[in-house]
């Protein structure tokens, strides 16, 4: 028989490590996004679209929405299990947060790649 531990100092580091790791993603793509747009020629739509023909920008941009998500799903999951304490109202939280963001990522897809 395996005991699990559910409390102790690792519990919840996997969630911590990942939460850092796409904040660290984001700002990475954000610093090199906004280096790529600010050296375009002008700012109009046939230069800012040109920028997003390219599909690496278009699969790192995906990626940022993706980490983006599960990032704010790790935050927002935190909050509602530390503050909110009726368990029905926390999983009904929990359902309207992930289909939200669900819906989030594949609107950010049919934006990206106008499926």
């Amino acid at each position: 028989m395996v005991k699990r531990i559910v409390v102790g100092a690792h519990y919840g580091l996997r969630d911590w490590i990942a939460q850092r790791a796409t904040a660290l993603f984001m700002v990475i793509f954000t610093i090199l996004f906004a280096a790529a747009a600010l050296g375009l020629p002008e700012m109009t739509y046939q230069t800012w679209s040109g920028l997003f023909r390219n599909g690496l920008v278009r699969f790192f941009a995906f990626l940022f929405f993706l980490a983006l998500f599960y990032h704010a799903w790790i935050g927002v999951r935190d909050i509602f299990m530390d503050y909110i304490k009726p368990v029905g109202v926390r999983l009904a939280l929990h359902l309207v947060t992930i289909f939200v963001l669900v819906g989030y990522a594949g609107w950010a897809a049919q934006i990206l790649w106008r499926l």
